[in-house]
């Protein structure tokens, strides 16, 4: 499994709400820090209630024989000074041996006197005629003496010894993975069963792969990937690049000064935005994502569609008309480039058009 093809989704899961607007040290929410997917240690935990979990899991379905390879990989941040990106990565495994015995993985990582220790648990059951039930399970195991002081003083006491923005990412090889939001039908009953606890699973990379799911601590579509207008990460969970672009803009230079003076990544944020040129500022009040008949797209089509989706996933094509059905909805005709049927047509028409909903295409310069 590679992670090239969701490499920035990835590290931006990774610092979601590690610092937030106005990204002052001094600012009230960011001297409390409080990430999506934080697993604290089980001693801290147990006791806090379900906002403070030391445990997390994903379940997810994979399509294949006995002897496709399943491996896993856990990433989240080490909260010490400076933060730390730790990966966990386990064996690949055919999906027969871990319905046989789960395999587990333990970890460790220590820096600036916090050490974190967790384990990664992965089983597979079989629920149908080639077709298994992936558990992914991750652990905050880290000996941890509770501090004193009030609920807040002890969170964050905690907080270098947990593992933040955990998140995981299966692969698999010789078999594929199931879309939990849109399974096929045989398999919407196994899918409703899957219990996931803390994470939200989605296929990830090229549209139309099955062969990686993200399993992220926020809610996600199949195949989401960072917007190509943002420049980069504003960290503030739920974030609008405009509004805290236009935010950070105004900042006096007092409250400037002390975002310089305090944490690098938020530093580097500042003078990115500060450099931002205008045609790349407007591009972020919004993109009207509609075609026009010549333009070039790549197909994306949703999840749970049908063999011929499937097979033309990924694919180039030419938009030939935008047309519009009784109920308002829209749709775009196009032709794939390198079909051979594509000049096939009557009446002027191309043959071999397919039709899509306009979310379903990207386009192409």
């Amino acid at each position: 499994m590679s992670l090239d093809g969701v490499a920035a989704l990835a590290r931006t899961l990774l610092y979601e709400g590690y610092v937030l607007y106005p990204y002052r040290a001094s600012s009230t929410k960011n001297r409390h820090r409080w990430m999506f997917g934080t697993l604290y240690p089980r001693a801290f935990a147990e006791g806090q209630g379900e906002n403070d979990p030391w445990w997390m899991q994903a379940e997810c379905l994979v399509q294949g024989a006995a002897d496709a390879r399943l491996d896993a990989r856990v990433r989240f941040l080490h909260l010490v000074e400076p933060p730390r990106e730790r990966q966990v990565e386990c064996p690949a495994r055919p999906l027969g041996r871990l319905a046989d015995a789960p395999a587990v993985t333990a970890f460790a990582f220590a820096a600036d006197g916090a050490e974190v220790r967790g384990a990664v648990e992965v089983a597979a059951e079989p629920v149908g005629d080639s077709v298994v039930k992936i558990t992914a399970r991750v652990s905050n195991v880290t000996p941890f003496t509770l501090p004193a002081g009030d609920s807040a003083a002890r969170r964050d006491g905690a907080l270098p010894f947990a593992c933040a923005s955990a998140h995981v990412v299966l692969g698999v090889r010789g078999g594929e993975f199931v879309s939990l939001l849109d399974p096929p039908a045989p398999l919407r009953d196994a899918a409703a069963r899957c219990r996931n606890v803390g994470v939200w699973p989605v296929l990830v990379g090229r549209p139309g792969a099955r062969d990686t799911v993200l399993a992220a601590p926020i809610v996600l579509e199949d195949y989401p990937r960072v917007a190509p207008e943002s420049a980069g990460d504003f960290f503030d969970a739920t974030e609008i690049d405009e509004l805290l672009t236009l935010r950070v803009l105004t900042l006096t230079d007092e409250e400037k000064a002390a975002v310089r003076a305090g944490d690098p990544r938020a530093h580097a944020l500042l003078r990115r935005t500060e450099a931002l040129a205008d045609g790349a500022r407007r591009r972020l009040h919004g993109v009207e994502r509609t075609f026009r008949p010549g333009a070039r797209v790549r197909i994306a089509p949703r999840a749970g569609g049908d063999v011929l989706d499937l097979a033309l996933a990924g694919r180039v094509a030419t938009v030939v008309k935008v047309e519009e059905d009784i109920d308002g909805g829209r749709f775009v005709a196009v032709t794939v480039d390198d079909d051979p049927g594509r000049d096939l047509g009557a009446e002027g028409w191309p043959g071999h058009r397919f039709f899509f909903r306009p979310e379903e295409l990207e386009a192409l310069p």
